[in-house]
């Protein structure tokens, strides 16, 4: 880095689509979001760049709302920084919005709560345009009440949720504060939606293989509640493919980006762009 300028810390909001990617976090010889985020900022920041992501996704899972953040010497108009990311970036990564931030500020840490999206397409045929981001559920007609009803019993305070975490988890504890759990439904498709102040390794899609046993009749509401509550991990025998996930938002006490993500910008941030 260029040791005359004091490096600065970025925040930005950011989408991809998982289909093509190994993930959020750096992995050797694998196509990670990680790895091309720093390849395009290295590129416009012409010096190396390390970032950090609210939330570390797996492999085939989407994002509409991750927030990641760097420190550069770099130091354009935050509108410049989005659409100087925007002309580099593959197809399947887009830079929604970038604000300066304090140096203590950290994507992952300073969050408060994370929410995520998932969708099953209930139906008896499939559909082209909805099937990357969906779990294809044709087996029967699943019972979105019932399934809204075991959801809320997950609402609350530090509940242990152990049996939605997949093994090989380093966290300490597997308690975790959900501020919503809902299930809705628009025609043949049904959305699961929790937001909480943070994830078990895994967990979305092991609460939504067991919200399938519920919505199919195999379970009941009650049995579901049963099953967390205890803590019986091997009872939980599906997880829901990866596609239908997705990362829609992350929260700070203070939203870094605040109207930053209209995507208009004036004249003189155009004349700024051609100096990168």
């Amino acid at each position: 880095m260029d040791q005359a300028v004091e490096p600065q810390r970025v925040a930005l909001k950011i989408q991809y689509l998982g289909t093509g990617f190994f993930g959020w976090q750096w992995q050797p010889k694998q196509r990670t979001v990680q790895l091309v985020m720093e390849e395009a900022l290295t590129k416009i920041a012409r010096h190396p760049v390390r970032c950090y992501g609210a939330g570390r996704t797996d492999t085939g899972v989407h994002a509409s709302g991750q927030v990641i953040h760097f420190k550069t010497t770099k130091l354009l108009p935050a509108e410049i920084w989005v659409r100087a990311l925007n002309g580099v970036l593959p197809d399947d990564v887009v830079v929604r919005a970038a604000a300066y931030v304090d140096d203590y500020w950290h994507a992952r840490f300073t969050a408060i709560w994370r929410e995520y999206r998932y969708m099953i397409h209930n139906s008896k045929t499939p559909e082209l345009f909805v099937r990357g981001h969906s779990w294809f559920y044709p087996y029967c007609r699943l019972d979105v009440e019932a399934m809204d009803l075991a959801l809320s019993s997950l609402e609350g305070r530090d509940h242990d949720l152990r049996a939605f975490r997949r093994t090989g988890s380093l966290r300490a504890h597997s308690l975790v504060h959900v501020h919503f759990a809902h299930c809705t439904a628009q025609e043949d498709r049904i959305f699961i939606q929790v937001r909480a102040n943070s994830f078990l390794y895994g967990m979305m899609r092991l609460l939504v293989g067991s919200l399938a046993e519920v919505g199919s009749g195999r379970w009941s509401p009650e049995a579901f509640a049963e099953l967390w509550k205890s803590g019986n991990r091997d009872a939980v025998k599906y997880a829901a493919p990866p596609q239908g996930l997705s990362l829609i938002a992350v929260g700070y006490p203070q939203d870094p980006f605040l109207e930053k993500e209209k995507g208009w910008h004036t004249s003189a941030g155009n004349r700024e762009e051609r100096n990168i």
